[in-house]
């Protein structure tokens, strides 16, 4: 059994792909969403993420994974760390599948951040309100910065009933809640900066598919500053940004 950790679009290709190699796939996911599009591309089981590295050894077992495919979002993230360390203890295949990064520009609304603490940092410096497009993890870093308090903080995440009651219950204003499902067009974009007067747009580099360029565009044609929370380095002994590449891998594990 081959467990994919659901994140980026491409997991949905990657699960389906298995399949037509006639591979068994476990999906690993955090939000009921995530879980309905690994149900629709094929995968055999869907499994809610545990909360710590020893019930993610137990389901590992439980399951017969003999390989872990790591496919969650190009940043440090507890799923993938518990993922990692439950394969180094039970000598488990482990790859990292990962998005290459976006071409960004710099100028002078270009902020670049490498940490959350430093971009919550970084957006106190401009305008009212704090538009973020980083998804639901790290918010409490944003609304607990004595740097923010007071300011307004409009958060755009998934439409997942799990998502936005984990926002509600960090006290954001259902006002301040976009749930859509991206990524966006640099026009759709505009509009909605446009109409929650973003004065800051905070971002990451999530890779060509996960839309930045076209927030980056976006606020740069309504002179709106960006902070983009850069990646950490972090090393993954097998790692792959190709499909093709991460499939061959795969053979060369079970051949």
């Amino acid at each position: 059994m081959i467990m994919v950790l659901y994140g980026i679009g491409e997991s949905r290709s990657l699960i389906a792909a298995l399949k037509d190699e006639g591979f068994g796939v476990a999906a690993m996911v955090r939000t009921d969403y995530g879980g309905r599009l690994a149900g629709v591309s094929g995968a055999d089981s869907v499994v809610d993420a545990p909360p710590d590295t020893e019930e993610m050894k137990s389901l590992m077992v439980r399951l017969g994974v003999t390989l872990v495919i790591d496919a969650t979002h190009p940043f440090a993230n507890p799923l993938s760390n518990m993922a990692r360390e439950a394969c180094a203890f039970l000598k488990t295949f482990f790859i990292r599948f990962s998005r290459g990064e976006t071409d960004l520009p710099n100028g002078s609304l270009m902020h670049r951040a490498y940490s959350w603490e430093e971009a919550a940092q970084a957006a106190s410096g401009f305008g009212d309100t704090v538009f973020l497009t980083t998804g639901s993890n790290n918010l409490e870093v944003f609304l607990q910065h004595p740097s923010l308090r007071g300011r307004r903080i409009v958060v755009r995440v998934l439409p997942d009933h799990r998502v936005i009651k984990k926002c509600q219950d960090l006290g954001i204003s259902p006002r301040d809640i976009v749930a859509m499902q991206g990524p966006f067009s640099v026009k759709l974009n505009r509009v909605i900066f446009q109409s929650y007067r973003a004065g800051v747009m905070v971002t990451r580099d999530g890779g060509p598919p996960g839309g930045a360029y076209n927030k980056v565009r976006a606020a740069a044609e309504l002179n709106i500053p960006v902070v983009l929370i850069q990646r950490e380095k972090i090393h993954f002994p097998e790692c792959y940004n190709d499909m093709e590449q991460l499939m061959a891998a795969v053979e060369r594990i079970y051949s």
